[in-house]
Protein backbone atom coordinates (compact mmCIF):
# COMPACT_ATOMS: atom_id res chain seq x y z
CA UNK A 1 0.00 0.00 0.00
CA UNK A 2 1.36 3.41 -0.95
CA UNK A 3 2.30 5.38 2.09
CA UNK A 4 0.04 8.44 1.35
CA UNK A 5 -2.75 6.23 0.81
CA UNK A 6 -2.17 3.99 4.01
CA UNK A 7 -1.31 7.52 6.31
CA UNK A 8 -5.27 8.94 4.63
CA UNK A 9 -6.74 5.48 4.88
CA UNK A 10 -5.75 5.44 9.30
CA UNK A 11 -5.87 8.70 9.89
CA UNK A 12 -1.75 9.21 11.19
CA UNK A 13 -1.53 12.52 9.71
CA UNK A 14 1.62 14.67 8.86
CA UNK A 15 5.11 14.30 6.48
CA UNK A 16 7.55 15.64 9.17
CA UNK A 17 11.06 13.58 9.07
CA UNK A 18 9.66 11.65 12.53
CA UNK A 19 6.20 10.82 11.54
CA UNK A 20 7.62 9.30 8.18
CA UNK A 21 10.22 6.87 10.76
CA UNK A 22 6.94 6.40 12.65
CA UNK A 23 4.90 5.26 9.14
CA UNK A 24 8.20 3.18 8.31
CA UNK A 25 8.18 1.22 11.47
CA UNK A 26 4.72 0.43 11.63
CA UNK A 27 4.91 -1.34 8.06
CA UNK A 28 7.79 -3.12 9.30
CA UNK A 29 6.42 -4.78 12.08
CA UNK A 30 2.71 -4.74 11.44
CA UNK A 31 2.59 -8.06 9.60
CA UNK A 32 4.21 -10.25 12.47
CA UNK A 33 2.72 -11.06 15.87
CA UNK A 34 5.64 -9.01 17.88
CA UNK A 35 4.55 -7.39 21.25
CA UNK A 36 4.40 -3.47 20.52
CA UNK A 37 5.06 -0.81 22.82
CA UNK A 38 3.81 2.97 21.69
CA UNK A 39 4.87 5.66 24.03
CA UNK A 40 4.08 9.44 23.10
CA UNK A 41 1.76 11.91 25.37
CA UNK A 42 -1.54 12.30 25.64
CA UNK A 43 -3.68 13.03 22.78
CA UNK A 44 -0.52 12.38 19.53
CA UNK A 45 -2.60 9.47 18.81
CA UNK A 46 -1.41 6.10 20.19
CA UNK A 47 -4.58 4.72 19.51
CA UNK A 48 -4.72 4.96 15.72
CA UNK A 49 -1.39 3.83 15.58
CA UNK A 50 -2.84 0.22 17.59
CA UNK A 51 -5.55 0.47 14.91
CA UNK A 52 -3.13 0.75 12.12
CA UNK A 53 -1.16 -2.27 13.24
CA UNK A 54 -4.20 -4.27 13.67
CA UNK A 55 -5.97 -3.45 10.15
CA UNK A 56 -2.56 -4.23 8.57
CA UNK A 57 -1.84 -7.32 10.58
CA UNK A 58 -3.11 -11.33 9.39
CA UNK A 59 -5.80 -10.69 12.69
CA UNK A 60 -7.21 -8.12 11.23
CA UNK A 61 -10.86 -9.90 10.50
CA UNK A 62 -10.54 -10.87 14.45
CA UNK A 63 -11.49 -8.20 17.16
CA UNK A 64 -9.15 -5.55 18.21
CA UNK A 65 -10.08 -4.95 22.19
CA UNK A 66 -9.09 -1.64 23.30
CA UNK A 67 -8.53 -1.05 27.21
CA UNK A 68 -7.55 1.99 29.10
CA UNK A 69 -6.18 0.50 31.92
CA UNK A 70 -6.13 4.10 34.03
CA UNK A 71 -9.68 4.44 33.54
CA UNK A 72 -10.57 0.80 35.06
CA UNK A 73 -10.60 1.12 39.04
CA UNK A 74 -8.17 -1.28 40.68
CA UNK A 75 -10.44 -3.65 42.32
CA UNK A 76 -11.91 -4.39 38.98
CA UNK A 77 -9.58 -4.40 36.74
CA UNK A 78 -8.74 -8.36 36.97
CA UNK A 79 -11.84 -9.23 36.48
CA UNK A 80 -12.17 -6.82 33.27
CA UNK A 81 -9.09 -8.48 31.71
CA UNK A 82 -9.44 -12.08 32.43
CA UNK A 83 -13.35 -12.71 33.48
CA UNK A 84 -14.59 -14.02 36.38
CA UNK A 85 -16.87 -17.14 37.70
CA UNK A 86 -20.55 -16.63 38.79
CA UNK A 87 -20.23 -16.10 42.72
CA UNK A 88 -16.63 -14.55 42.53
CA UNK A 89 -17.25 -12.18 44.41
CA UNK A 90 -20.14 -9.77 45.26
CA UNK A 91 -22.03 -8.78 42.45
CA UNK A 92 -21.01 -11.66 40.28
CA UNK A 93 -24.23 -13.36 39.80
CA UNK A 94 -22.94 -14.78 36.54
CA UNK A 95 -19.56 -15.80 34.79
CA UNK A 96 -18.35 -13.38 32.46
CA UNK A 97 -15.72 -13.73 29.76
CA UNK A 98 -12.78 -10.81 30.32
CA UNK A 99 -11.18 -8.69 27.79
CA UNK A 100 -8.39 -11.43 26.91
CA UNK A 101 -10.98 -13.59 25.85
CA UNK A 102 -12.83 -11.50 23.96
CA UNK A 103 -9.45 -10.91 21.85
CA UNK A 104 -8.84 -14.23 21.21
CA UNK A 105 -7.51 -14.58 17.53
CA UNK A 106 -6.89 -10.74 17.45
CA UNK A 107 -5.15 -7.41 19.07
CA UNK A 108 -5.90 -6.33 22.23
CA UNK A 109 -4.72 -2.60 23.48
CA UNK A 110 -3.44 -1.78 26.57
CA UNK A 111 -3.49 1.52 26.45
CA UNK A 112 -1.84 3.25 29.89
CA UNK A 113 -0.12 0.08 31.03
CA UNK A 114 1.82 1.59 33.49
CA UNK A 115 -1.36 1.89 35.53
CA UNK A 116 -1.56 -1.27 36.44
CA UNK A 117 -1.70 -2.79 40.04
CA UNK A 118 1.18 -5.33 40.62
CA UNK A 119 -0.54 -8.58 41.05
CA UNK A 120 -2.12 -7.70 37.50
CA UNK A 121 1.00 -7.20 36.09
CA UNK A 122 2.24 -10.74 37.37
CA UNK A 123 -1.07 -12.48 35.41
CA UNK A 124 -0.08 -10.25 32.13
CA UNK A 125 3.35 -11.70 31.87
CA UNK A 126 2.16 -15.36 32.24
CA UNK A 127 -0.08 -14.27 29.19
CA UNK A 128 2.90 -13.03 27.41
CA UNK A 129 4.87 -16.17 27.91
CA UNK A 130 2.22 -18.77 27.12
CA UNK A 131 -1.09 -17.05 27.00
CA UNK A 132 -2.54 -18.51 29.64
CA UNK A 133 -4.68 -17.02 32.52
CA UNK A 134 -7.18 -17.82 35.28
CA UNK A 135 -10.91 -16.08 35.61
CA UNK A 136 -11.56 -14.36 38.80
CA UNK A 137 -12.63 -17.34 40.99
CA UNK A 138 -11.65 -20.34 38.92
CA UNK A 139 -8.49 -22.54 39.08
CA UNK A 140 -9.26 -23.64 35.51
CA UNK A 141 -5.71 -22.61 33.60
CA UNK A 142 -7.82 -21.09 29.92
CA UNK A 143 -5.73 -19.89 27.40
CA UNK A 144 -5.67 -17.29 24.51
CA UNK A 145 -3.93 -16.20 21.17
CA UNK A 146 -3.73 -12.41 21.02
CA UNK A 147 -1.03 -9.97 19.94
CA UNK A 148 -0.74 -7.39 22.49
CA UNK A 149 0.02 -3.45 21.95
CA UNK A 150 0.66 -1.76 25.03
CA UNK A 151 0.72 2.07 25.11
CA UNK A 152 1.93 4.54 27.96
CA UNK A 153 2.61 8.30 28.14
CA UNK A 154 5.46 7.70 30.98
CA UNK A 155 8.82 6.14 31.45
CA UNK A 156 8.03 2.77 32.42
CA UNK A 157 11.84 2.18 33.44
CA UNK A 158 11.51 5.13 35.86
CA UNK A 159 8.55 3.22 37.20
CA UNK A 160 10.85 0.13 37.08
CA UNK A 161 13.39 1.69 39.28
CA UNK A 162 10.64 3.25 41.34
CA UNK A 163 9.35 -0.20 42.11
CA UNK A 164 6.17 0.01 40.48
CA UNK A 165 6.44 -1.55 37.58
CA UNK A 166 7.97 -4.96 37.14
CA UNK A 167 11.34 -5.49 35.24
CA UNK A 168 10.63 -8.96 33.60
CA UNK A 169 7.27 -7.09 32.84
CA UNK A 170 8.55 -4.10 30.95
CA UNK A 171 11.26 -6.42 28.77
CA UNK A 172 8.66 -8.62 27.52
CA UNK A 173 6.37 -5.61 26.15
CA UNK A 174 9.46 -3.64 24.98
CA UNK A 175 10.39 -5.94 22.33
CA UNK A 176 9.75 -2.95 19.68
CA UNK A 177 9.23 0.52 20.91
CA UNK A 178 7.61 2.66 18.82
CA UNK A 179 8.15 6.67 19.93
CA UNK A 180 4.78 9.08 18.17
CA UNK A 181 6.72 12.62 18.79
CA UNK A 182 4.59 15.39 20.24
CA UNK A 183 3.24 17.92 18.10
CA UNK A 184 5.36 21.00 19.12
CA UNK A 185 8.44 18.74 17.76
CA UNK A 186 7.01 18.41 14.22
CA UNK A 187 5.56 21.96 13.64
CA UNK A 188 5.95 21.51 9.88
CA UNK A 189 2.42 19.16 10.24
CA UNK A 190 0.66 21.80 12.24
CA UNK A 191 -0.95 23.85 9.12
CA UNK A 192 -1.28 20.71 6.87
CA UNK A 193 -3.10 18.58 9.50
CA UNK A 194 -5.46 21.99 10.52
CA UNK A 195 -6.44 22.21 7.34
CA UNK A 196 -7.47 19.00 6.84
CA UNK A 197 -9.44 18.97 10.28
CA UNK A 198 -11.16 22.65 8.75
CA UNK A 199 -12.24 20.69 5.53
CA UNK A 200 -13.50 17.77 7.63
CA UNK A 201 -15.87 20.03 10.23
CA UNK A 202 -16.50 22.75 7.33
CA UNK A 203 -18.10 19.36 5.23
CA UNK A 204 -19.90 18.23 8.26
CA UNK A 205 -21.42 21.16 9.79
CA UNK A 206 -22.46 22.94 6.14
CA UNK A 207 -20.31 25.34 6.95
CA UNK A 208 -18.13 28.10 5.03
CA UNK A 209 -14.36 28.41 6.23
CA UNK A 210 -13.00 31.86 5.07
CA UNK A 211 -9.16 30.66 5.82
CA UNK A 212 -7.16 32.25 8.19
CA UNK A 213 -4.22 34.90 8.50
CA UNK A 214 -0.54 34.65 8.68
CA UNK A 215 -0.68 35.79 12.13
CA UNK A 216 -2.97 32.74 13.06
CA UNK A 217 -0.67 30.63 10.74
CA UNK A 218 2.19 32.07 13.44
CA UNK A 219 0.37 31.37 16.42
CA UNK A 220 -0.73 27.96 15.51
CA UNK A 221 3.26 26.63 14.90
CA UNK A 222 4.68 28.22 18.37
CA UNK A 223 1.94 27.47 20.42
CA UNK A 224 3.28 24.71 22.55
CA UNK A 225 -0.55 22.17 22.02
CA UNK A 226 -0.27 20.39 25.09
CA UNK A 227 -2.80 18.05 23.60
CA UNK A 228 -1.18 17.16 20.60
CA UNK A 229 -3.64 16.47 17.64
CA UNK A 230 -6.17 15.54 19.66
CA UNK A 231 -6.44 19.60 20.78
CA UNK A 232 -5.53 20.56 17.58
CA UNK A 233 -8.75 18.82 16.43
CA UNK A 234 -10.59 20.06 18.91
CA UNK A 235 -9.68 23.75 18.09
CA UNK A 236 -10.21 23.25 14.42
CA UNK A 237 -13.96 21.81 15.17
CA UNK A 238 -14.69 24.89 17.76
CA UNK A 239 -13.92 27.45 15.30
CA UNK A 240 -15.90 26.08 12.37
CA UNK A 241 -18.64 25.79 14.44
CA UNK A 242 -18.18 29.04 16.69
CA UNK A 243 -16.46 31.59 13.92
CA UNK A 244 -18.63 30.63 11.20
CA UNK A 245 -18.49 31.95 8.00
CA UNK A 246 -14.89 34.50 9.62
CA UNK A 247 -11.63 35.23 8.34
CA UNK A 248 -9.36 33.73 11.94
CA UNK A 249 -7.11 35.79 12.32
CA UNK A 250 -4.45 35.84 15.86
CA UNK A 251 -7.17 37.43 17.79
CA UNK A 252 -9.93 35.64 17.40
CA UNK A 253 -7.55 32.19 17.23
CA UNK A 254 -5.79 33.07 20.80
CA UNK A 255 -9.56 32.75 22.33
CA UNK A 256 -9.43 28.77 21.64
CA UNK A 257 -5.59 28.07 22.78
CA UNK A 258 -5.09 27.04 26.71
CA UNK A 259 -1.80 26.58 28.34
CA UNK A 260 1.35 27.88 27.80
CA UNK A 261 4.14 27.97 24.79
CA UNK A 262 7.30 28.52 26.79
CA UNK A 263 8.50 28.58 30.18
CA UNK A 264 7.02 31.56 31.46
CA UNK A 265 5.39 33.01 28.19
CA UNK A 266 2.02 32.70 28.33
CA UNK A 267 0.39 30.66 24.95
CA UNK A 268 -1.63 33.82 23.75
CA UNK A 269 1.52 35.91 23.27
CA UNK A 270 2.98 35.00 20.27
CA UNK A 271 6.47 35.29 19.39
CA UNK A 272 7.35 38.29 17.47
CA UNK A 273 10.40 39.19 14.98
CA UNK A 274 10.02 42.50 16.70
CA UNK A 275 10.30 41.58 20.13
CA UNK A 276 12.87 38.69 19.39
CA UNK A 277 14.74 39.42 16.09
CA UNK A 278 15.31 42.72 15.30
CA UNK A 279 16.74 44.64 18.69
CA UNK A 280 16.66 48.50 18.90
CA UNK A 281 19.96 50.02 18.59
CA UNK A 282 18.91 53.38 20.57
CA UNK A 283 17.68 52.88 24.13
CA UNK A 284 15.04 55.54 23.63
CA UNK A 285 12.91 53.27 20.95
CA UNK A 286 9.66 51.66 22.06
CA UNK A 287 8.21 48.63 21.22
CA UNK A 288 5.23 49.16 18.08
CA UNK A 289 1.94 50.13 19.22
CA UNK A 290 1.05 46.62 18.24
CA UNK A 291 3.54 44.60 19.76
CA UNK A 292 2.91 46.92 23.23
CA UNK A 293 -0.50 46.04 22.86
CA UNK A 294 -0.25 42.22 22.64
CA UNK A 295 2.63 42.62 25.53
CA UNK A 296 0.16 44.67 27.94
CA UNK A 297 -2.59 41.96 27.29
CA UNK A 298 -0.95 39.17 27.63
CA UNK A 299 0.02 40.23 31.52
CA UNK A 300 -3.34 41.12 32.26
CA UNK A 301 -4.21 37.50 30.99
CA UNK A 302 -1.41 36.25 33.17
CA UNK A 303 -2.46 37.87 36.43
CA UNK A 304 -5.98 36.57 36.32
CA UNK A 305 -4.76 33.31 35.92
CA UNK A 306 -2.50 34.00 38.51
CA UNK A 307 -5.26 35.59 40.91
CA UNK A 308 -7.46 32.31 40.40
CA UNK A 309 -4.70 30.07 41.26
CA UNK A 310 -3.28 32.01 44.67
CA UNK A 311 -7.15 32.02 45.55
CA UNK A 312 -7.44 28.14 44.71
CA UNK A 313 -3.93 27.70 46.65
CA UNK A 314 -4.86 29.65 49.28
CA UNK A 315 -8.03 27.83 50.03
CA UNK A 316 -7.01 24.24 49.42
CA UNK A 317 -3.84 24.32 51.85
CA UNK A 318 -6.17 25.76 54.65
CA UNK A 319 -9.22 23.98 54.30
CA UNK A 320 -8.02 20.87 52.95
CA UNK A 321 -4.25 19.93 54.04
CA UNK A 322 -3.11 22.05 57.16
CA UNK A 323 -5.71 20.85 59.41
CA UNK A 324 -8.49 24.16 59.20
CA UNK A 325 -12.03 24.08 59.39
CA UNK A 326 -13.24 24.29 56.22
CA UNK A 327 -14.45 28.23 55.10
CA UNK A 328 -18.19 29.08 54.87
CA UNK A 329 -18.68 28.56 51.74
CA UNK A 330 -18.70 32.03 50.33
CA UNK A 331 -16.62 32.80 46.91
CA UNK A 332 -12.80 34.56 47.96
CA UNK A 333 -12.41 37.70 46.49
CA UNK A 334 -9.14 38.70 44.85
CA UNK A 335 -8.36 41.31 45.61
CA UNK A 336 -5.41 43.72 44.38
CA UNK A 337 -2.98 43.66 47.42
CA UNK A 338 -0.42 40.97 46.47
CA UNK A 339 -1.64 37.21 48.11
CA UNK A 340 -4.92 38.80 49.89
CA UNK A 341 -7.94 37.21 49.66
CA UNK A 342 -11.49 38.39 51.46
CA UNK A 343 -13.38 35.55 53.45
CA UNK A 344 -15.78 35.30 56.23
CA UNK A 345 -14.00 34.94 59.28
CA UNK A 346 -13.12 31.32 60.17
CA UNK A 347 -11.12 30.09 63.73
CA UNK A 348 -7.70 29.88 64.37
CA UNK A 349 -6.67 26.54 64.35
CA UNK A 350 -3.64 25.98 67.70
CA UNK A 351 -2.25 22.87 65.77
CA UNK A 352 -1.46 24.71 62.60
CA UNK A 353 -1.35 28.29 63.61
CA UNK A 354 -3.70 29.53 60.51
CA UNK A 355 -6.40 31.56 60.76
CA UNK A 356 -8.20 35.09 59.65
CA UNK A 357 -6.22 37.95 60.60
CA UNK A 358 -8.39 41.07 61.11
CA UNK A 359 -7.45 44.06 58.91
CA UNK A 360 -8.89 47.72 58.68
CA UNK A 361 -10.88 47.27 55.55
CA UNK A 362 -10.62 43.40 55.03
CA UNK A 363 -9.66 39.93 55.90
CA UNK A 364 -6.90 37.82 54.93
CA UNK A 365 -5.76 34.20 54.96
CA UNK A 366 -2.37 34.21 56.51
CA UNK A 367 0.23 31.32 56.58
CA UNK A 368 2.55 31.49 59.18
CA UNK A 369 6.22 31.86 57.81
CA UNK A 370 7.05 29.56 60.57
CA UNK A 371 5.90 26.30 59.11
CA UNK A 372 7.57 23.73 57.59
CA UNK A 373 7.09 24.63 53.37
CA UNK A 374 7.58 22.56 50.37
CA UNK A 375 10.05 24.17 47.30
CA UNK A 376 6.64 24.90 45.52
CA UNK A 377 4.74 26.89 48.43
CA UNK A 378 8.63 28.63 49.49
CA UNK A 379 8.35 29.83 45.57
CA UNK A 380 4.93 31.40 46.39
CA UNK A 381 6.06 32.81 49.98
CA UNK A 382 9.36 33.98 47.97
CA UNK A 383 6.59 36.01 45.64
CA UNK A 384 7.96 33.68 42.51
CA UNK A 385 5.37 33.06 39.66
CA UNK A 386 4.85 29.37 38.83
CA UNK A 387 3.29 28.33 35.47
CA UNK A 388 -0.43 26.69 35.91
CA UNK A 389 0.55 23.66 35.00
CA UNK A 390 2.81 23.85 37.97
CA UNK A 391 -0.06 24.56 40.27
CA UNK A 392 -2.48 22.61 39.18
CA UNK A 393 0.26 19.94 39.68
CA UNK A 394 1.06 20.57 42.55
CA UNK A 395 -2.82 20.67 44.34
CA UNK A 396 -3.74 17.27 42.70
CA UNK A 397 -0.29 15.31 43.81
CA UNK A 398 -0.51 16.97 47.45
CA UNK A 399 -4.37 16.17 47.56
CA UNK A 400 -3.29 12.25 46.43
CA UNK A 401 -0.84 12.43 49.24
CA UNK A 402 -3.41 13.26 51.84
CA UNK A 403 -5.98 10.69 50.84
CA UNK A 404 -3.68 8.49 50.07
CA UNK A 405 -4.24 7.89 46.62
CA UNK A 406 -7.92 8.19 46.77
CA UNK A 407 -9.13 9.50 44.14
CA UNK A 408 -12.69 10.06 44.49
CA UNK A 409 -11.93 12.15 48.02
CA UNK A 410 -8.85 14.02 46.15
CA UNK A 411 -11.38 15.16 42.80
CA UNK A 412 -14.00 16.34 45.95
CA UNK A 413 -11.32 18.40 47.88
CA UNK A 414 -9.90 20.18 44.73
CA UNK A 415 -13.86 20.64 43.32
CA UNK A 416 -13.42 19.09 40.26
CA UNK A 417 -14.82 15.88 38.92
CA UNK A 418 -13.07 12.27 39.12
CA UNK A 419 -13.34 12.14 35.27
CA UNK A 420 -11.07 15.70 34.91
CA UNK A 421 -9.05 14.28 38.08
CA UNK A 422 -8.09 11.14 35.61
CA UNK A 423 -7.61 13.93 32.80
CA UNK A 424 -5.63 15.79 35.13
CA UNK A 425 -3.34 12.59 36.17
CA UNK A 426 -2.74 11.60 32.49
CA UNK A 427 -1.95 15.13 31.35
CA UNK A 428 1.08 15.40 34.13
CA UNK A 429 2.19 11.96 34.29
CA UNK A 430 1.03 12.08 38.36
CA UNK A 431 1.78 8.32 39.49
CA UNK A 432 -0.18 7.66 41.98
Amino acid sequence: MDPKVFQEQFGLLGDSPAMRQVIDKIRQIAGTDITVLLNGESGVGKDVTARAIHALSERKRKNLVIVNCGAIPEGIIESELFGHEKGAFTGAHEAREGYFERANGGTIFLDEIGDTPKNVQVKLLRILENGEFFRVGSAEVRKTNVRIIAATNKDLWTLVQKGTFREDLYYRLNTVQIVIPPLRERTEDIIPIFRKFVVEFSAKYDSVFQGFSDDAKALLTSYRWPGNVRELRNVAEQLVVLEKSNFINGDVLRKYLKGRQHEGIPDNLPVHSSLYGNHHTHETDDFAPKDRELIYRALIDLKSDVGEMKKMLAQFIYSNISGGKPMLPAPLEYRREPEVYRSYEAPVNPQTNLGIQTYPEYKSVQVNSDLDLDPFEERLQNDEIPSIEDAEKYLIEKALRKYEGNRRKASEALGVSERTLYRKLDQYGIAE
